[in-house]
C-alpha cells in the first residue's frame, strides 16, 4: 500500500525513513541534515563505522542504520544522482535508490518504509520525472509480495506531492 503525507520526514513513525544522503554519509543539508539533528549522534557514529569499513555510499546505493532519537527503528540512506540533464544514467540511478532501499528494508524485516523526494532538492532532479520513478520502482518491488507493506511518500514540496499522487493514482 502506497500513502503520501505531506510533512518532516523525521516526525514519521515507520520501521524505517529513508535518508536523501551524500555520499560521505556525514550529514548535510536538506533532508540529510534533518535526519542527522533529530535523530541525534547514534546515527552518525553508525555512518561513521560503516565509512571507516566501505568508504561511503555511492549514487544509486543504500545503507542501514539505527534511527537513533527518530520515532523509527531504522534509517536507510541513500545516495541519488545529481541531475545532469537525463543523459547520464540519472533515472536508472535513481531507481536504484528507491529498489536497494526497500531491499534492505525487506532484509531487516521492515513492514513500513517512508521515502523523502530523493534528488529532488539541491541535486535538481526535476520533480515530475523523480515522482514518475519513485512510485514505478516501489509498484515493481510491492508486487513481488515482500515483507514491506506499506511506502509512505513524505512530501515537503507541495509541486512533488502532486506529481506523486498522479503517479500513484492517488
Amino acid at each position: 500500500m502506497i500513502e503520501v503525507l505531506k510533512g518532516d520526514i523525521t516526525k514519521i513513525v515507520a520501521d524505517a525513513i529513508v535518508n536523501a544522503a551524500n555520499s560521505s554519509l556525514m550529514g548535510g543539508s536538506g533532508v540529510d541534515g534533518a535526519i542527522h539533528r533529530a535523530g541525534g549522534p547514534a546515527i552518525l557514529e553508525a555512518c561513521r563505522k560503516i565509512v571507516a569499513r566501505q568508504g561511503g555510499c555511492k549514487t544509486g546505493e543504500a545503507v542501514i542504520t539505527t534511527a537513533g532519537r527518530l520515532p523509527a527503528t531504522y534509517v536507510i540512506h541513500t545516495v541519488g544522482p545529481v541531475w545532469n540533464g537525463g543523459n547520464k544514467q540519472e533515472a536508472e540511478k535513481l531507481r536504484a535508490c528507491y529498489t536497494h532501499s526497500l531491499e534492505l528494508a525487506a532484509v531487516h524485516h521492515c513492514r513500513s518504509i517512508a521515502f523523502p523526494g530523493i534528488s529532488t532538492g539541491i541535486y535538481g532532479y526535476p520533480k515530475k520525472e523523480a515522482a514518475a520513478v519513485a512510485v514505478s520502482a516501489v509498484k515493481a518491488f510491492l508486487i513481488r509480495a515482500p515483507p514491506v507493506k506499506k511506502v509512505f511518500f513524505v512530501c515537503f514540496d507541495p509541486d512533488y506531492e502532486q506529481f506523486i499522487r498522479q503517479e500513484a493514482g492517488l
